[in-house]
Formats: C-alpha cells, structure tokens, sequence
C-alpha cells in the first residue's frame, strides 16, 4: 500500500467533516448550551429560537441566491428596517391623497404586498447597479445600505411607530398576527419560513431559472456564450434577496407591535453567516437552501445561547466575526482538497 493511498480514507474523513461542518457546529452548539444554560431546551425558548432562526434563514435564502451568482447583499438588514418603517406608516398615518383631501388606510394583506414590492424594488436597484453600472456588488450594496437605513431614519424621523395594531374603523388590523400569531400551535414566522424555503429548494433545484442561477456563479463567461441572459439572473436574485429581507422587516416589527428605523442592524452579518456557514462558497456556484437553513439554525442557536450565558453584546460580534472567517477558511480548503482545486 502505498503512502498515498493510506492517506486516502484520512482525506475522506477530513473532507466529510468539512463537508458536513454545519450539522456538526449545529450539534456542538446545541451541546454547549444544554450543559451551560439548563433552561436552554425548555419548550418556550425553543418557539422563541425558532423565530428568531424563522427570521435568519429567511434573510439567507434571499442571500443565497446572491451569493451563488458570486455577489453579495449588504444591504439587507437596512431594507428590513425600511420594510418595518414603511408598515409601520401605512397602519398608523396611511396614504394621503392631496388631490382628493383624504387618506387610505390599507388593509394588512395589501401592506404586506406593498412592503414586499417596495424590497423587490430595492432589490432590484441593487441589481441594475452591479449589471447596468457595473459597480462591484460589496460596493452597490454597501450603498443602498445606508441609503435604505436614511430612508427610513426620514420616513419616521428618527422616531419609533408604536402599537401597531391598526384600527378597527379603518379595517388594518391583524399586523401582529405575522410575527407573533400561530396557527395550529406553530409560530406564523415558522410556517412561513417552511413555505419560503420549500419554494426557494424547488426554484434552486428543479427549474431553469435555478440551474441558470448555478451556471452564472459557476463560469459567467461561459454561461453567457450559452445562452444565459446572465443580467437578467444577477438582477432577479437581487430583487428575490430584497423580497424576503422586506418580508423579516415585516415579521420583526409585526412580532413587536413597534417599527424602529434602526431595526435589521448587522442582520446581514447573520445572513452571511448562514450561508458560508451552510456550505456555500462566496466564489459562486456552490450552495444549497438546506445547507442554509442548517447555517441559519446555528446562527440562531448561537446567538439565543450567548444571550443566555449573558455574554456581552460587544463580544457576541467578535465570536460572530471569528464564525463568518472560520467558515470561509473551511470552505477555501474544502476548495483545495477538491480534485483541481486552487492552490
């Protein structure tokens, strides 16, 4: 036997690890915190994990999409909190319309769409700047930003919307129900990650639009001498990105009762997180929505688990820096090990 070859199932099993590194930190993380916090396990903390997981993995499946292209969204947790501002408004103050001298209140379904259009639409400007204009994706998104963050700091003047439990006179009530409602005994964020995520696997996996996805991030030049309109691919998974941070932006201040400007604050970091975390690679062309959902769920539980150890904010950033580094480390050597990988 030579040496390569008892060096072999060694490899095997490093690359299996590192393959699977997101179930395993999940299952380390959810061990730490059982032993250190004997509260951790009890039923209420699960249902609020799960929210607070519902509402990470949410904000990564829109940033998969962008990552598998090769792109990345900073702008994320900023059009969160313009989603939550813009409800917010519409419940307590309305539309006026000058040229009729009156004001509209819009029911709580039509919000919801009118918020999830206002995020598709950021999205897409995010989009059009990085295929359009050409800027470098950190860049646009690093932009809109802090143009969705001063957006809402106006709409509101810097001031919080409370109680926004809508009027029974003007027929916009039931907001609280999305973040904080359940149905059958399950959290509404919780049913509607399940349906945003069952959609998103089956767009990423059984559609042209999804194999187009992958195509983009893995070679663009040769996806576009096949055919691919790659433009169009980067713009509408922007617009999907910005569709489902407007949707945590809803559930956040829904859950709440209460809209704040600077609501959605390094909710980006979290996504990112999730989806290196998740296995996909920031090159493009290499991810999963289950892979995310896992990496949203470690997140989440590292996250609810540092609160109850009562570890310091300041250092709850520093440890999830040290996560988003460790992961894109793995997925570099994950990268050399494969056949052909870089050096």
């Amino acid at each position: 036997m030579t040496a390569v070859q008892a060096a072999s199932p060694q490899r095997s099993a490093i690359d299996l690890l590192i393959k699977l590194r997101a179930l395993v930190a999940l299952a380390v993380v959810v061990v730490f915190f059982s032993v250190m916090t004997p509260n951790f396990l009890s039923l209420a903390n699960a249902v609020i994990m799960a929210k607070h997981i519902a509402i990470i993995a949410i904000l990564g499946i829109g940033m998969t999409f962008v990552v598998l292209t090769g792109g990345i969204d900073l702008s994320v947790g900023s059009i969160a909190g313009l989603a939550g501002i813009v409800a917010g408004a519409l419940i307590l103050n309305g539309i006026e319309l000058g040229l009729f001298g009156v004001v509209v209140f819009p029911s709580v379904p039509l919000i919801i769409l009118l918020v999830l259009g206002l995020g598709a639409l950021v999205g897409a400007a995010n989009g059009l700047l990085v295929t359009r204009f050409g800027v470098a994706p950190f860049i646009a998104t690093l932009g809109m930003l802090y143009v969705a963050r001063g957006a809402a700091l106006l709409l509101s003047d810097g001031a919080t919307f409370p109680n926004l439990v809508g009027n029974p006179a003007f027929g916009n009530e039931g907001f609280p129900l999305l973040g904080a409602g359940r149905l059958l005994g399950v959290p509404v964020p919780v049913l509607l990650l399940v349906l945003v995520g069952g959609l998103a696997a089956f767009i990423a996996g059984s559609t042209l639009f999804g194999r187009r996805v992958y195509a983009v991030g893995g070679n663009e030049r040769a996806a576009f001498l096949s055919g691919v309109r790659v433009n169009r691919i980067k713009v509408w998974v922007y617009v999907i990105s910005g569709a489902c941070a407007a949707l945590v932006g809803l559930i956040v201040a829904s859950d709440l009762v209460a809209a704040h400007p600077a609501s959605g604050e390094t909710f980006e970091l979290s996504a990112i997180a999730a989806v290196v975390l998740g296995g996909a690679s920031l090159a493009g062309g290499r991810g999963t929505i289950g892979g995310t959902l896992i990496g949203a769920c470690v997140i989440g539980v590292l996250n609810d688990g540092m609160v109850m150890m009562g570890i310091s904010e300041f250092w709850q950033m520093v440890i999830k820096g040290a996560v988003i580094v460790g992961a894109v480390m793995l997925d570099r050597l994950q990268t050399r090990m494969q056949p052909g990988g870089a050096k």
